[in-house]
């Protein structure tokens, strides 16, 4: 069994897999080269040859238990017609959302404009460096995707005033987004993806109220979607108000913490595995807090199944020694 089957599906307590978000990224001086020479972030992601050496790449620097495709939530909205760009300094910036548009669109046209992504995902996990590792594929979750097609670039803290005012369009893009996440999560699975996680990464705007109707119900539909293909589903509802909660209501295999949760909390009241919590800001210091702050994680959910990973993407400005000396600190625990 993989690694984060383990602790996924057997609930391990002996040992602890460690991957990190945003292991194939701007940290590694191989990608910052590769990056240079390919600006237009969509095509690379959709470049076969590319993304599936990056995807590798931390793999064959450190021993971590587990590759993540080289890819990004927004081969959603992107598939079904909208517009998505990445600035330089500025991140995500899309298209004008047309409602007509993106309804006459099929599964056969989303999977031949990302098609290329399953192709990486195949390619990926048949390379020797996965042997006895996992492979995950991943999506956003529906309110995170709503997030950015209406609102068109990130939030930060807040959304634009009118954001809630037309529900009648809200729901209906919520209903074309789940459709297509299924399509593309199967696709994800059928070409090598053994493990999915979910990444709701503005879960935190939205107040108690407001979890039932944009977070509980439409992640539960797709949790329950990956369960009936026999594959476990990590959820990661970043700042969410009510993390017990989520968990008892959506029941994913597992749970990503974000950094502002305290893990003694999280292990007193979660009793489905978890993963995460490392504040990558711990990255930036040096080894001695490092090990201090690793080990706290370690010791804290020693009798609970733990995947280790951070409580975000790893920083651009990480040195990859310091990932090095945490897999080290992990793997000798």
């Amino acid at each position: 069994m993989k690694p984060l089957n383990k602790i996924l599906v057997e609930k391990d307590t002996s040992f602890n897999p460690i991957w990190i978000m945003r292991q194939a990224g701007r940290y590694l001086p191989e990608f910052r080269k590769i990056r240079k020479e390919n600006p237009n972030f969509i095509n690379l992601c959709l470049n076969e040859n590319l993304s599936s050496e990056i995807t590798l790449q931390p793999l064959r620097r450190f021993d971590l238990d587990a590759a993540i495709i080289f890819s990004d939530i927004l081969m959603l909205p992107y598939g079904i017609g909208q517009k998505v760009e990445f600035e330089k300094n500025f991140g995500p910036r899309l298209g004008e959302l047309n409602l007509n548009q993106i309804a006459k669109i099929d599964e056969v046209d989303f999977v031949e404009k990302v098609h290329r992504v399953y192709k990486i995902m195949k390619k990926v996990s048949l390379d020797d460096v996965l042997k006895n590792k996992n492979m995950i594929g991943f999506v956003g979750a529906p309110w995170t995707l709503l997030v950015y097609m209406i609102n068109q670039h990130s939030p930060k803290k807040k959304l634009k005033k009118d954001f809630f005012d037309d529900k009648f369009l809200i729901n209906r893009i919520l209903l074309i987004i789940e459709k297509f996440l299924k399509i593309h999560i199967k696709n994800q699975i059928d070409n090598g993806a053994n493990v999915i996680q979910i990444f709701d990464s503005w879960a935190g705007l939205l107040e108690l109220k407001d979890l039932p109707n944009y977070i509980y119900t439409p992640t539960l539909n797709l949790v329950n979607y990956v369960k009936s293909l026999n594959v476990p589903v990590i959820c990661f509802p970043r700042e969410i108000k009510n993390y017990k909660e989520f968990c008892e209501i959506v029941k994913p295999d597992a749970i990503s913490i974000d950094y502002n949760q305290s893990p003694k909390e999280i292990v007193r009241n979660i009793k489905i595995p978890v993963q995460g919590g490392l504040d990558p800001k711990v990255l930036l210091t040096d080894y001695e807090n490092l090990k201090k702050e690793a080990i706290k994680y370690l010791e804290i959910f020693k009798d609970h199944p733990y995947i280790f990973n951070l409580g975000h993407g790893v920083l651009p400005e990480t040195e990859p020694m310091m990932v090095e000396n945490l897999v080290k600190i992990v793997k000798d625990f």
